[in-house]
């Protein structure tokens, strides 16, 4: 299959957690991760989040840094990386801060035509599947548009989807220095979760970063039970 390379980037918990029980933006990273991030979004063609994501923490998805915007226009590039929302029943709200020029709904064939006609005024719509986004399809349908590199900024639902998907090529995760705790937080992939046959991964670096530590992980294109030293 066609398609982008594709990362995660996510910042959790010591004990797994990406967010509390309330669903609300939690301070995990520090101000060395927070320029880290900012400099992946700028090297990448494309940023994905899910709906969920949108409608808890209402991102931007935009490069933060002036200078790293400037470098992108010195490299023919827009100012910022193109924003993707997959949202399979257009609940993307009117006044989300992604939207405008540069956004993309994804959206399934079962999104109610009243929303989408609302959204379609301040976004390009793509739909893609029946009643839920067609992940794989819309991978095809961002290649055809150029996007060579694809930064999925979750949440852990839409982690979840693209790993299930087997379109994830790496994930980057940095590890905070603080517990979270509640079985209803949300961790770094949640959904349905495997029951067998479990992606694996090979650690490509670890680093201290802040307070916490950066992993970089290659997810292995079969799940095999080898485990190379770094």
């Amino acid at each position: 299959m066609e398609r982008p390379f594709v990362f995660i980037n996510s910042a959790m918990s010591a004990d797994g957690k990406i967010s509390s029980f309330l669903r609300k933006p939690v301070r995990i990273s520090g101000k060395e991760d927070l320029n880290r991030v900012d400099g992946l979004r700028a090297s990448t063609d494309a940023i994905i989040a899910g709906v969920g994501t949108v409608l808890s923490d209402d991102p931007g998805l935009r490069v933060k840094s002036e200078q790293l915007r400037k470098e992108r226009v010195q490299r023919s590039e827009d100012e910022n990386p193109l924003r993707i929302v997959a949202d399979s029943m257009a609940r993307t709200p009117t006044n989300a801060q992604v939207l405008g020029e540069g956004c993309i709904i994804a959206v399934s064939k079962a999104a109610p035509s009243e929303r989408l006609a609302e959204l379609s005024e301040r976004c390009e719509i793509v739909v893609c599947g029946e009643s839920r986004v067609d992940l794989r399809e819309l991978m095809m349908v961002l290649c055809r548009k150029g996007v060579n590199r694809l930064m999925v900024e979750g949440g852990a639902a839409l982690n979840w989807s693209m790993i299930e998907a087997d379109i994830v090529d790496e994930i980057y995760v940095y590890v905070g220095e603080i517990l979270i705790g509640g079985e209803m937080a949300p961790s770094l992939v949640d959904g349905a979760g495997f029951s067998g046959n479990f992606p694996k991964l090979e650690l490509i670096s670890l680093d201290q970063l802040d307070c916490g530590a950066l992993l970089r992980w290659r997810v292995l294109p079969n799940r095999s039970d080898n485990c190379k030293k770094i």
